[in-house]
């Protein structure tokens, strides 16, 4: 996405957890695009304003668009089903995954940050309306985000003409998506039941900077699916070919297959 922007001729900052910079990929990333990025912890309000008052100084003014791109999960981290979920870890995952897009969007309001007219997206995922083997405690903050979306969208919109929106993106091979229970399962049955396939991450790009443009001016509070036509198939020819494998890796060993 950051690469797709600075194609497109924006100037821009990153942001990471003080750790992921230290490992060095974002630090590599902004230095290919020449920017800067700005360690913080979403969960932190002080880390957030200085990601915007730094932003502002760098950019030289207001921001056009923002892009929440943020998950994790412990109980999944650490395979807690989600008939035994750790609740520490579950208030660790919405404060992370979901919550901070609500701390982030305050924080800008606050401060006002986002210039009139701006775009602020969320990645989400169809599992915030539907139920996903192994998906977990993601699905419940997936169902927040998307929420917190429509809800703070109504107010950015009518006090400053910021649109909210989230992106129901297909499965992608993501950091936080390899850590799904049965990811490389799920990648391979959404791409079977898709009547246009997966859709990439570049192409998850392409729909971002879409939705960051002009051309959706009037585009707000919604939550967009962008998953090939996942979300409105129910059974494909391709996915009901390979129905009928066995479910043998699924279970303990008594035999009794493991749902959560």
């Amino acid at each position: 996405m950051a690469e797709r922007a600075v194609e497109e001729g924006a100037t821009i900052t990153l942001s990471n957890t003080p750790i992921a910079v230290r490992m060095g990929e974002t630090d590599a990333l902004a230095q290919k695009l020449g920017c800067e990025v700005i360690p913080a912890d979403a969960t932190s309000v002080e880390d957030l304003q200085q990601v915007f008052s730094r932003s502002m100084e760098l950019l030289g003014g207001k921001i056009d668009f923002v892009l929440h791109s943020i998950g994790m999960s412990p109980n999944v981290r650490k395979k807690r089903t989600y008939d035994d979920l750790d609740y520490d870890f579950l208030n660790k995952t919405l404060d992370i995954s979901a919550v901070s897009f609500h701390k982030m969007m305050q924080v800008a309001k606050k401060m006002d940050a986002i210039a009139e007219k701006g775009s602020v997206l969320a990645l989400s995922y169809v599992a915030a309306q539907r139920t996903f083997f192994g998906y977990n405690d993601m699905a419940d903050a997936k169902s927040l985000l998307e929420s917190i979306a429509r809800s703070f969208g109504y107010i950015y919109g009518r006090e400053k003409g910021v649109r909210v929106n989230t992106i129901s993106q297909s499965p992608t091979m993501t950091t936080a998506g390899l850590g799904v229970k049965g990811m490389d399962k799920l990648f391979d049955f959404a791409n079977r039941m898709s009547p246009l396939g997966n859709a990439d991450a570049a192409e998850c790009a392409d729909y971002c900077i879409l939705m960051f443009s002009d051309l959706t001016r009037k585009v707000t509070m919604q939550n967009l699916y962008h998953d090939g036509g996942f979300s409105s198939v129910g059974m494909s020819l391709r996915a009901m070919a390979t129905y009928e494998k066995g479910l043998d890796e699924y279970k303990d060993e008594q035999g009794e297959i493991i749902y959560g």
